[in-house]
């Protein structure tokens, strides 16, 4: 057993201006792969230790994918990369009056403090919701996912009583966003070509797959047309979509819409919003929208040397009066920007504001099936859309390994329809403590 009172950050001591980033998602990822030719000490502190392709979450949550293939440990990605250290360590609190970071095993001065922390599901203040559903914003969260889609198929196929066979097969998707749009397309497909030949004695007909929003379209990011694409294409494949329509309670086994309006379900992923991560310390007035404040270089407003990149920062412009959308390509861009403007910093010359370069949106539907907002206003569906968003996918993925991984996957699903191993490799637990469907 490990005693905190043995345990030091073990940073060196450095005459370089120190780095910290706080989370190694896409943006401080970047942020410290373009670090590497800058002469300074790069100190990455994150609670896991690995990058994770996001994006590929709905892909592990059903059989698609093993973990390991959209991940790659920090310590593999920056092997070789001078003066940068990573700790898995949580920062408890930022103070920007002393230039530290406090952890549970110390506490690490900065000259330049980066909050990469990202964003994590959003409740809206229900705490049923929080405590039965299923969030999609980490891997082992995924894997939660998985485990409990099984379950409920191998309940389904021993269970005597029809009615909780049906709240077995019952699987309400709440937010119609890219993350909903993906899971729904997927457990779609499932349905259709690898459960049956699993469980032969169910009658899949009976499956349900709800997907919920809010506002009065699909994908509400996208461009109109985008939306209507991708309806078109869930409702070909059998998904109920339910627009204009809210949860506004869940109990573990009946999901209650504003209205009254009930489905007897065993399984409520939820992908409705998400907030961001902002660590202790970060005064609220420079908060708005869940979101931390920053002007156009990134740094945190009224905080000089504290700045914030990705899904955690807000920056109003003119294009954006709501931040930028809290997708990969801007917190990618962003990592890369700071990078160049604390370069620019250390030789004492001015920096300059960030502009983002929309390169479209991408959503997937199924085999063939997907939908593109792309520059220039031009909207497409089906297999080209698809084949971009494979390349774009493969494009990003890090490591040749994970690349290699996922692509051959694909290939192998393109022609087969199967879907990785499909193991229970360990039971899902609900949070209030209950086994969910143990025999």
């Amino acid at each position: 057993m490990l005693h905190f009172n043995k345990l030091s950050l073990n940073v060196p001591d450095t005459r370089k201006p120190r780095v910290v980033i706080i989370g190694g998602g896409f943006a401080g990822m970047n942020l410290a792969k373009s670090l590497r030719h800058s002469d300074v000490q790069v100190v990455l502190f994150d609670k896991q230790n690995y990058n994770g392709f996001w994006p590929l979450l709905y892909q592990v949550a059903t059989a698609g994918l093993e973990p390991d293939a959209i991940a790659e440990p920090f310590r593999k990605m920056f092997d070789g990369q001078k003066d940068f250290h990573y700790r898995m360590v949580r920062v408890d609190t930022v103070d920007p009056a002393a230039s530290t970071v406090h952890t549970l095993i110390g506490e690490l001065h900065y000259d330049y403090l980066v909050v990469a922390t990202g964003s994590k599901s959003n409740f809206f203040g229900n705490e049923n919701i929080e405590k039965f559903s299923l969030p999609l914003k980490t891997i082992p969260e995924a894997l939660d996912i998985r485990s409990q889609l099984l379950q409920c198929f191998e309940q389904a196929s021993i269970t005597t009583d029809p009615d909780m066979r049906q709240s077995l097969l019952n699987f309400v998707i709440a937010g119609a966003g890219p993350t909903g749009v993906e899971m729904a397309g997927s457990l779609a497909e499932m349905r259709e070509h690898v459960l049956p030949n699993d469980y032969p004695g169910l009658d899949f007909s009976q499956m349900n797959i709800y997907l919920v929003e809010g506002v009065g379209k699909v994908l509400p990011p996208f461009s109109d047309k985008g939306g209507e694409i991708a309806k078109r294409d869930l409702e070909k494949k059998g998904v109920i979509i339910k627009l204009n329509t809210l949860v506004d309670n869940y109990d573990g086994d009946t999901v209650t819409f504003k209205g009254g309006e009930q489905i007897k379900t065993q399984t409520l992923i939820w992908a409705a919003g998400v907030t961001g991560a902002i660590p202790d310390g970060i005064p609220k007035e420079m908060t708005e929208r869940g979101r931390i404040l920053v002007d156009s270089t990134s740094q945190i407003i009224g905080l000089p040397g504290v700045y914030a990149i990705g899904d955690i920062a807000f920056m109003k412009t003119d294009k954006y009066p709501k931040g930028h959308p809290g997708v990969a390509q801007p917190a990618i861009q962003q990592g890369d920007h700071l990078a160049k403007n604390i370069h620019r910093m250390l030789k004492n010359e001015p920096t300059k504001p960030f502009e983002y370069f929309d390169k479209g949106s991408l959503a997937i539907i199924g085999r063939g099936q997907a939908v593109a907002d792309l520059p220039g206003d031009i909207h497409i569906g089906g297999f080209f859309a698809w084949m971009a968003w494979i390349f774009v996918h493969i494009t990003y993925l890090v490591g040749f390994r994970s690349k290699l991984v996922v692509f051959s996957n694909w290939i192998y699903r393109l022609f087969t329809y199967q879907r990785g191993t499909r193991i229970i490799i360990r039971p899902f637990i609900r949070k209030g403590g209950e086994v969910a469907n143990e025999v």
